[in-house]
């Protein structure tokens, strides 16, 4: 293992000006939390055996080279998981979503309805990258494939198990997102898109280290750890494998205080950074394949009192915002800083869980309260009384009056933010 510079960075990190500003996107610990409410995680890339002897780099260095990494093409192959302690979500928002898997409508294939089978489990996807317009994003099931195509502004999804096709056309902020390189809001399917969110200025509350070397999917890598030093957070820590050569992220690892297997952990277990195929962009559905147009799933949303909202596809995967960002919001506020951050949000009403009783009394039957009571642990403070719903990485509190309190945090520091919230 080769020695490395493990000097702390902060905010106050020292390096040149243009430097420190483009690492600054690459340091906020608190969207993290964004991250868990995204449940995606990758399982460990099968890293190569053997730590490579490679020139020391500081961490604001290896960050720096993150930030500085502009690789717009490449292919390979990544192991996806993820361990939140939770049940399976796959196929959740197709039962629900207009149009979705299980109603008249159909529209199983629309990515909100896939994209959702990644929130457990573990998954093999495959990617391919040609600059900012054309993307591929390939599900591997048992003989089975769903591919997600962005080509110059047209989103094609394709599931071999139903024969079914999802079909949008990008608007024109879409298109001028992808080409000021801005990161939509979505859900992140690569090493380099967990790290993004992960990585980000928090100044005094993180600690970032170089922590040796490794090999992933046959490539040399600098292993960059962050972890926080705050108190009370549910994160453990963040390790990033970066490529020695073009610093673009090969492994996202987090772990959580509570100990056992990775929460979150994304790796290439194969990576090509020449330029793919163009006809791995190229779909024609095949013959007989019901196509569903995202105007319609448009119709259909406003037509049941929604938002009307299509699915985005896959030109808006990657960058979730922290909880920071919300900050400000009707009905929103958050509470502390970095790792600890908490979002305190007031529901419409002001009304917690229902109540249950015996023989009829109360809001819902006993045996449903006694399920509501198993879901969640009752604690009481300043602020009242209320439950506790619990995931190894993110907790919620929803109190009696129905005020939300939610972070990566512990209970206790779920309280303590609630018992001096304004």
């Amino acid at each position: 293992m080769a020695p490395n510079d493990s000097a702390e960075t902060t905010g106050k990190a020292t390096g040149t000006v243009v430097g420190r500003r483009k690492a600054a996107r690459y340091i906020v610990p608190v969207a993290v939390a964004g991250v868990a409410a995204a449940t995606i995680g990758l399982v460990p890339a099968l890293a190569d055996s053997g730590d490579p002897e490679l020139p020391k780099i500081s961490a604001q260095e290896l960050i720096e080279k993150i930030a500085a990494s502009d690789e717009q093409q490449l292919s390979g192959t990544l192991k996806i998981s993820t361990d939140l302690g939770i049940p399976s979500l796959g196929g959740l928002a197709g039962s629900f979503a207009p149009g979705g898997a299980g109603t008249d409508g159909g529209g199983s294939a629309a990515p909100e309805d896939k994209l959702m089978e990644l929130a457990s489990g573990t998954h093999t996807l495959r990617v391919a990258a040609d600059g900012p317009d054309k993307q591929r994003l390939s599900i591997l099931g048992n003989a089975a494939e769903y591919s997600l195509i962005h080509n110059k502004g047209e989103v094609w999804a394709y599931d071999s198990k139903s024969g079914e096709a999802y079909h949008a056309a990008a608007d024109a902020e879409q298109q001028k997102q992808k080409k000021e390189h801005r990161a939509p809001a979505g859900v992140p399917t690569t090493p380099k898109e967990f790290a993004e969110q992960a990585l980000a200025a928090a100044g005094d509350t993180t600690s970032v280290t170089v922590d040796g070397t490794s090999r992933v999917a046959g490539r040399d890598a600098y292993q960059l750890l962050i972890k926080p030093k705050q108190t009370g957070s549910t994160v453990a820590s963040v390790r990033v494998a970066v490529d020695a050569a073009n610093g673009v992220p090969l492994k996202f690892t987090l772990s959580a205080n509570g100990g056992g297997k990775a929460v979150v952990d994304a790796g290439f277990t194969k990576v090509d950074f020449s330029r793919p195929d163009a006809s791995s962009f190229s779909f024609t559905p095949p013959k007989g394949a019901k196509v569903t147009e995202a105007d319609d799933l448009k119709d259909a949303a406003e037509q049941q009192g929604g938002e009307g909202k299509a699915p985005e596809g896959l030109a808006e995967l990657g960058g979730l915002k922290g909880l920071e960002g919300l900050d400000g919001s009707q009905g929103l506020n958050v509470i502390g800083e970095g790792w600890t951050s908490v979002a305190q949000i007031k529901t419409p009403g002001g009304s917690g869980l229902p109540t249950g009783g015996s023989q009829g009394s109360g809001d819902i039957p006993a045996e449903a309260q006694g399920f509501l009571d198993a879901l969640g642990d009752k604690v009481t403070g300043k602020f009242g009384s209320g439950t506790v719903f619990k995931t190894r990485l993110v907790n919620a509190l929803l109190t009696d009056d129905g005020t939300v309190y939610v972070g990566a945090v512990t209970k206790d520091a779920l309280v303590q933010a609630a018992n001096g919230a304004k």
